[in-house]
């Protein structure tokens, strides 16, 4: 299986700084794989509460992650200003899989890319819910083309 090549900061929809802290490192003096995830959640969550209006505390609905995946192309250490890339690369009734990425200063190419899966439900029932409204007007703002 090959490994997908690295993209570039076009590939994205928008960008959104992140700061990396003394303890994303690992004792080889490199952010640490499960850290990438970190970013990836603070990336999606960020444009659904700013952009999509999601109440993660009160909200009726809330977003599950069902699938996620990432490659890696290069490691990255603190201190480092990085940028996550995100989009929606499907948009369905009840879900959404996004393409986030990480990159580094002012990087031509991702140290990190990949995919993250929600499904929305209802918050106490845990069943689909269609995506509506503010949310899914912001989604389909971010949708982009196959990559």
């Amino acid at each position: 299986m090959s490994k997908p090549s690295a993209h570039t900061p076009d590939q994205y929809y928008t960008h959104i700084p992140i700061t990396t802290r003394w303890m994303d490192n690992d004792i080889y003096g490199h952010v640490n794989n499960v850290v990438y995830y970190s970013y990836f959640d603070t990336i999606v969550n960020q444009f659904l509460i700013e952009r999509g209006g999601l109440d993660i505390a009160n909200g009726h609905n809330i977003g599950l992650i069902v699938h996620s995946k990432c490659d890696y192309h290069a490691s990255i250490a603190f201190p480092i200003q990085i940028k996550g890339g995100f989009r929606v690369n499907r948009l369905g009734n009840s879900s959404v899989e996004y393409g986030v990425a990480i990159f580094a200063d002012d990087s031509k190419t991702a140290c990190a890319q990949g995919v993250l899966t929600h499904v929305f439900v209802e918050r106490s029932s845990q069943k689909p819910v269609r995506i509506t409204g503010k949310l899914r007007a912001a989604l389909e703002s971010a949708v982009m083309p196959e990559i």
